[in-house]
């Protein structure tokens, strides 16, 4: 069974509509890369697996969104519950203004965990996984802001990843960083993804093919083309990708 899927879906913001007749099926343990120009959905598709389009006045989605075959958007189903599972990394590190430590154990802190040592335990572990620890494991007490751009957004990741989701939601996570940074991030989605299910949103093309194991291109609201990465950039079957691809449009 697919980890992820759209069927059929569409999306008006009022009279405009953001996506049309999307249907995309996306497997466990995969990184999905959503690649386009601004403004072609690829941020709206990303925010339907959380339900982040929900917060948007004025806002109707038609269509089947699933999870592990559950359709997410159907009657009583619990959106807190979904958004444990379902981890976003944004743009921007968008750290707490609280101490690194404490980043990291909000989620658990909010949905209820008591356990002091169950906290320190998942905080320690997700920053491990993120390759932080060694250079914040002396710094705990300190305010997350002191740190540089690229360890704010592995924070982030790893603030995400302490209450255990199966899947991690990026909206262009490496667009606010430098390049070398930018390489950390990226390594760190290819080792992830043993244990996640990872969709991003990317305008770096290179980025794409190289962390991605799909590539579903958007334009102007419409999946053009959704493939195995190798061909999609290699060999695309639809024009539209081709030019986009060769930065001939965008």
């Amino acid at each position: 069974m697919f980890k992820l899927e759209s069927k059929n879906v569409d999306v008006f913001y009022g009279s405009s509509q953001a996506l049309k007749n999307v249907n995309i099926e996306i497997q466990n343990n995969t990184v999905t890369a959503l690649i386009g120009p601004s403004g072609c959905g690829k941020s709206t598709y990303l925010r339907l697996f959380n339900r982040m389009n929900d917060l948007i006045d004025g806002i109707k989605i038609d269509g089947q969104v699933l999870i592990d075959g559950q359709d997410i958007y159907a009657k009583g189903v619990n959106v807190d519950i979904l958004r444990k599972r379902v981890g976003m990394v944004f743009q921007k590190p968008n750290p707490f203004p609280k101490t690194i430590f404490e980043n990291v154990a909000y989620g658990l802190r909010v949905n209820g965990v008591k356990d002091e040592n169950f906290i320190r335990e998942r905080v320690e572990t997700s920053i491990k996984q993120v390759v932080l620890w060694d250079e914040v494991k002396d710094k705990m007490k300190r305010s997350a802001f002191e740190l540089s751009g690229g360890q704010q957004q592995r924070l982030c990741i790893a603030r995400a990843m302490a209450i255990e989701p199966s899947i991690i939601l990026m909206d262009e996570p490496t667009s606010a960083l430098d390049p070398i940074s930018t390489s950390k991030i990226e390594e760190l989605i290819h080792e992830l993804k043993s244990k996640f299910t990872i969709v991003i949103v990317t305008h770096n093309m290179q980025q794409a093919a190289r962390v991605s194991d799909k590539t579903a291109f958007f334009y102007l609201g419409e999946l053009v083309e959704y493939g195995e990465t190798k061909q999609i950039f290699t060999n695309p079957k639809q024009e539209k990708t081709q030019n986009y691809i060769t930065g001939r449009f965008g």
